[in-house]
């Protein structure tokens, strides 16, 4: 699933190639496409159309196209294989093609929600004060936001009473980091996925996040981090950061600090991947 880098690449495509844009006309051609909307396709349609897309937004993994002079965004959920493609109107049909979304201008492209699994979608939404779509208005701020609180985050995680990784996946306390990401600070860190987070001294929590943000700029250098064709930019091309990763889907290849073979272990319905000489478990989860 996307996260914070694939989805920042995402919206700078966006807001070079969509913000400023009056929308003419959209299809939904999937009804799924606009579940989160309740009121349906023909009323999603209906109330985009006419209105023009101002400079594309994002908090953590969340992406949102705010609408000029309103007081409404279209949020974009990606889910597992959602792609916003900017495509010239004469290009075929994607296969999975869901919703279109032309403009009354002489560009000649047009906005495309593409997503083959059918988990993600298009919704309009009111805003709140903060120019937040209302639903997402609970996710915090991410570690590359200037206004980001780091002494509030530190207490917080020590209060939370939780293990790491279980923390820097809480989207109510650092928003945009996923599995990939987690694993990847961690191993910088030298810190194992189960360690409790009261242990966690203020500059050790520092370091990690340090190691959080140096992570996400990188990928966000080479376009983050595609493992197969469902993430890609709106150009359609993939990142790149999967050649750098340093733990992540890297089971019996040798810890590039000290040459020990990596593992994985299952962990929440997905894996953890740590070096078992670099990242030592705590007493109880070893």
């Amino acid at each position: 699933m996307p996260e914070l880098p694939e989805v920042e690449v995402v919206r700078r495509g966006l807001e070079r190639w969509v913000a400023g844009r009056t929308v003419e006309a959209v299809e939904v051609l999937h009804p799924r496409a606009v579940r989160r909307h309740p009121a349906g396709g023909a009323d999603f349609a209906a109330r985009l159309t006419g209105e023009t897309i101002g400079v594309p937004q994002r908090r953590g993994k969340y992406l949102w196209l705010p609408l000029e002079g309103r007081d409404l965004s279209v949020l974009g959920h990606l889910g597992m294989s959602g792609q916003l493609l900017v495509q010239p109107e004469e290009a075929a049909d994607e296969k999975h093609l869901r919703i279109r979304v032309r403009f009354r201008d002489a560009a000649g492209t047009e906005l495309r929600f593409v997503d083959q699994r059918t988990f993600g979608g298009l919704s309009l939404h009111e805003n709140t004060p903060d120019g937040l779509p209302d639903v997402i208005a609970h996710i915090a701020r991410d570690p590359l936001d200037p206004l980001f609180d780091e002494a509030a985050y530190h207490a917080a995680l020590r209060a939370k009473r939780t293990t790491v990784k279980r923390a820097l996946l809480d989207q109510s306390l650092i928003s945009g980091v996923g599995n990939i990401y987690a694993d990847e600070a961690l191993w910088r860190a030298r810190l194992h996925y189960e360690r409790s987070t009261a242990t966690l001294t203020r500059p050790r929590s520092a370091e990690l996040l340090g190691h959080v943000r140096d992570v996400m700029n990188a990928a966000l250098e080479v376009g983050g981090t595609s493992f197969d064709s469902l993430y890609v930019n709106v150009n359609g091309e993939s990142g790149y950061f999967d050649r750098s990763l340093d733990a992540y889907g890297r089971e019996d290849e040798p810890c590039r600090r000290c040459g020990t073979p990596m593992r994985r272990r299952p962990w929440m319905n997905r894996s953890s991947y740590f070096c078992p000489r670099c990242q030592r478990p705590p007493r109880a989860a070893s």
